[in-house]
């Protein structure tokens, strides 16, 4: 479902109370009853169901019959929500062209009153194109039903506390800006994905740097889950910079060795295919031999000096808490396939798309923040 914007000049501030209704009701319905929706938007002469007719045609909400009368909020319904939101902050006013299309997410520029571009990343777990999310997930392979708007805030709040938390620390990730439900405005990164970048003046420098990278996180307590070409933005002068942070685990995770070679493995492998570069194998023992020849060899996991319980710490300071980590932990455990390194670039070309749309300004009038 494309986002269209136009729709949201449209909306009065009735359609946004119906709409917050719905959303409230879902805290605990997956199907909120029109009685409910009546009840908590509380329109005058029933406004609420003339309000829900404008709101189904533009497919911001889902009509649902088959055990009782109800509504649910559509991806495009929560879209509008957070949008609205962040607009009357003051965040942004207005949304531009998309930028990125994701497994999960898609990436679009937003424009503030100064005139400065950010980018807004809008999560979408349980995108209808992969139809098998649900069977290759342990968290859902037991379960009958599932909000995939709740899974998508929390993916949206972890990746934004992780930004904030590793910025803080000096990695090269974008400035995180703001969060709301499962949007996460963060700067604009000028740059091309490593996969597009057929050469480099010193690839040696660019696969080096990219490996301390994945060494500074364990150190840190982290390990990305999902380092690969995709996920790294290199610019002109071949700076460096990570995305995409939902997945990450901390080093004390029981997998983490696993997730720490596989990241590795994923960036030997590009590196090895795409600029003929390679390292010599390290055998990963807890010896810690004294042959660490400085950028010769592997990364070994059981030799990195890690800081386990760095990562609860700055979740907590970032307003990630215990209770998000641990109902991420319940319901978005990533088993992420092997098979998502390079060679695996048919599944993941959309990840690389680019949309060019003509600038839509928004300029809503100030309706109160929702």
């Amino acid at each position: 479902m494309k986002l269209d914007v136009n729709v949201l000049r449209y909306l009065s501030k009735d359609d946004f109370r119906v709409l917050t209704a719905v959303e409230m009701g879902m805290r605990n319905h997956e199907i909120v009853p029109s009685e409910l929706v009546d009840r908590i938007a509380s329109l005058k002469h029933g406004g609420t169901y003339k309000v829900l007719k404008n709101l189904l045609k533009h497919k911001l909400v889902h009509h649902d019959s088959s055990k009782y009368d109800g509504f649910r909020l559509t991806y495009l319904g929560y879209d509008f929500l957070a949008i609205k939101t962040m607009v009357n902050r003051g965040v942004f006013t207005a949304v531009g062209r998309q930028i990125g299309v994701g497994k999960e997410s898609d990436i679009f520029e937003v424009a503030k009153e100064d005139g400065s571009i950010l980018a807004i990343k809008l999560h979408r777990l349980g995108r209808t194109s992969f139809r098998a999310v649900k069977s290759k997930r342990d968290y859902l392979r037991h379960r009958r039903s599932f909000n995939w708007l709740y899974l998508s805030r929390l993916a949206a709040l972890k990746e934004f506390s992780f930004m904030k938390a590793l910025e803080e620390h000096g990695f090269p990730v974008p400035n995180a800006v703001e969060c709301n439900r499962h949007c996460v405005v963060m700067s604009l990164i000028h740059g091309y994905p490593l996969v597009q970048v057929r050469e480099l003046q010193s690839p040696e420098v660019v696969f080096e740097r990219i490996l301390g990278l994945i060494v500074r996180l364990a150190e840190h307590g982290l390990i990305h889950c999902d380092f690969n070409e995709f996920n790294i933005m290199i610019d002109d002068e071949e700076k460096v910079t990570m995305i995409d942070f939902p997945q990450m685990v901390s080093v004390s995770h029981r997998n983490a060795q696993m997730y720490f070679d596989r990241d590795v493995d994923c960036i030997l492998k590009f590196f090895s295919k795409r600029f003929n570069l390679s390292l010599e194998e390290q055998i990963d023992n807890t010896d810690n031999s004294e042959e660490d020849s400085e950028g010769s060899s592997r990364p070994c996991f059981s030799s990195i000096s890690k800081s386990v319980g760095f990562l609860d710490r700055e979740l907590a300071a970032s307003g990630f808490t215990r209770k998000e980590q641990d109902d991420m932990d319940k319901f978005v455990k990533e088993e992420k396939d092997q098979d998502q390194c390079s060679e695996d670039e048919e599944d993941s070309a959309g990840m690389d798309e680019t949309i060019v749309r003509d600038v839509v300004s928004l300029h809503l009038l100030d309706q109160g923040t929702l």
